[in-house]
């Protein structure tokens, strides 16, 4: 009977104590679940891997095209290749539909999500209050660079800031404005609590890199005076530098100068001595994790730059005759295909006062003249110019014309890539670029105060800032009174070329149209688009992709103007 009350009671006890929620609600105790993921730094470490991981498929692998969609379509290059993956046809590429407007779109809104649940958990977590603030620091960096990209390709967009648990069909456009003053606010945050550049290993985000992305948000945000702060901050921290001797591990060859070992593998981090690199995209070849592959052409993570950027020199026909082997891992351009053309005012119009003094314009930096390879013609041997005007109908084609060497390794292919390495002849898969890439880069920096100096008002000192960069260029120094928007935008090109994602310049300063229409032809005639019409000023700005709108059934997203 004793027995029998005992477990009466306690039945009873169990059944009047229990809330039926709680009772029902599984507690993993031994596995990872959306309860459990965001407890410990090891979580936390992993989610902040993630956010690296994203930004570096975005802007060089998610696919071999969409990191080109910061090329394509600008004054820098022109499309070797029809169709929409490369902005040919216009009206395709950025139709509300197409695969451009939605990729870029879904990409960083999945990264905001990321960072959201991030810094949604980060207070309940076991972090130290240490651990929390540059946890929190990094999550804001990359939900402010994702906010700014969003708004200077689409305008304003819809703003979250806090984790969604459930689907939500309501969304509204904020401003750009605002959009952009959400990013400062969040880089901003960044740039105050992440550790300095000497505090960190290579690849990983600092507060100097926060504070040259805070510099072009000022100047997108008008505030000239914070942009100067922001950059100063940068180019006074006494732990960076341009760089103005060779270095590196191949700084004793010939031809070569300090802007070509910038380049050269293994050359971007603080480790080979590099004083300049502000945040490099980190890449291993043939690494698990490591984001290249040199087995295969396209793993979805190869940046493939070199195939799209150096030319196609197997087909180009003189009299009847082909002067190049191809693919050779030389200053042919490697496995190059020939799709990111430079424009001639890319490769010749920005150069003229200094075609032959300044290093950026060499031979070894800016490919013009290429040795014929192929041994059974008369050429072999030979040099072979785009500059030779009985080649002019034959430049820029797809098959010829002057290319920049940062996208290539010329004679330092992965030894995996070579068919024969006596004479540096390549596999077919090969077309990828072997070395980290710079996201920021102290030489960036200085034009961006000189862009923010020059608006506002202060043309000798912008012309002080451009003329750090010439100078280490060798180019003659450039006058205040000759600084004009244009000019800024053409020593960028000059200086970062296809390093720059130039799309998010143009598009930021809002120059996309007029510049496309003075300095690529190929794109302002109609009669040379794949659409037969050719650039119109509503690109200045991507459409909101129409399956996000459709599926914003609650509420209205509005498309940008001149999109049906």
């Amino acid at each position: 009977m004793k027995k029998t009350l005992i477990v009466i009671t306690i039945c009873l006890g169990l059944f009047s104590a229990c809330d039926e929620d709680k009772f029902l609600r599984e507690t993993p105790l031994d596995f990872m679940s959306g309860n459990n993921a965001y407890t410990t730094e090891d979580d936390f470490e992993a989610a902040v891997y993630d956010f690296y991981r994203l930004a570096r498929l975005e802007f060089y692998g998610k696919d071999e095209n969409r990191p080109m969609d910061y090329l394509y379509g600008t004054d820098l290059v022109f499309d070797g290749e029809p169709g929409v993956h490369r902005h040919t046809n216009m009206t395709a590429a950025y139709d509300p539909t197409g695969e451009i407007a939605k990729s870029h779109w879904d990409f960083f809104y999945t990264l905001i999500a990321q960072t959201n649940t991030v810094l949604t958990r980060l207070p309940d977590s076991e972090l130290n209050d240490e651990q929390k603030k540059e946890v929190e620091a990094t999550a804001k960096f990359f939900r402010g660079l994702s906010y700014r990209t969003l708004a200077y390709l689409y305008g304003g967009v819809p703003l979250t800031l806090e984790e969604v648990k459930s689907p939500k069909t309501n969304y509204v456009r904020e401003t750009k404005a605002n959009t952009i003053k959400q990013a400062i606010a969040d880089v901003k945050f960044a740039a105050e609590n992440l550790p300095d550049v000497t505090a960190v290993e290579d690849g990983e985000i600092t507060s100097s890199a926060a504070y040259h992305l805070l510099s072009e948000l000022y100047i997108a945000d008008e505030q000239y005076t914070e942009a100067i702060n922001a950059a100063s901050k940068v180019i006074d921290n006494p732990a960076l530098a341009l760089m103005k001797n060779r270095f590196g591990s191949r700084s004793t060859e010939t031809p070569g100068d300090v802007y070509w070992d910038l380049y050269r593998m293994n050359n971007q981090n603080r480790q080979a001595g590099n004083t300049e690199g502000i945040w490099v995209i980190q890449y291993e070849t043939d690494l698990p994790g490591g984001g290249s592959s040199s087995s295969t052409l396209k793993n979805g993570g190869n940046f493939m730059l070199e195939r799209h950027h150096a030319p196609f020199v197997r087909d180009l026909n003189i009299s009847g005759v082909k002067p190049f082997s191809w693919p050779i891992g030389d200053y042919t351009g490697g496995r190059g295909i020939g799709w990111a053309i430079s424009t001639k005012y890319f490769s010749n119009t920005i150069w003229e006062s200094d075609f032959d003094n300044d290093i950026r314009n060499a031979n070894h930096n800016f490919v013009r003249e290429f040795v014929a390879t192929n041994t059974n013609t008369s050429y072999f041997g030979q040099v072979i110019s785009t500059e030779d005007p009985l080649l002019a109908s034959k430049v820029p084609t797809r098959q010829f014309y002057a290319y920049q060497t940062k996208c290539t390794s010329p004679f330092d292919h992965p030894e995996n890539l070579y068919a024969n390495k006596a004479i540096y002849s390549l596999k077919s898969t090969a077309g990828a670029t072997y070395t980290d890439q710079y996201m920021f880069r102290l030489a960036e920096t200085y034009l961006l105060r000189a862009e923010a100096y020059f608006l506002s008002g202060d043309a000798t000192k912008a012309a002080a800032d451009i003329n750090a960069v010439r100078a280490r260029a060798s180019a003659k120094p450039v006058s205040a009174s000759e600084v004009t928007m244009d000019y800024i935008l053409d020593e960028r090109m000059r200086e970062l070329g296809i390093e720059e994602k130039r799309r998010i310049t143009l598009m930021r300063t809002g120059k996309l149209y007029d510049r496309v229409m003075k300095c690529n032809p190929y794109y302002a005639n109609a009669a040379t688009n794949g659409d037969g019409v050719g650039m119109l000023e509503k690109y200045n700005l991507w459409p909101i992709p129409q399956s996000v709108i459709e599926a914003n059934k609650d509420a209205v997203l509005e498309q940008n103007p001149g999109y049906k």
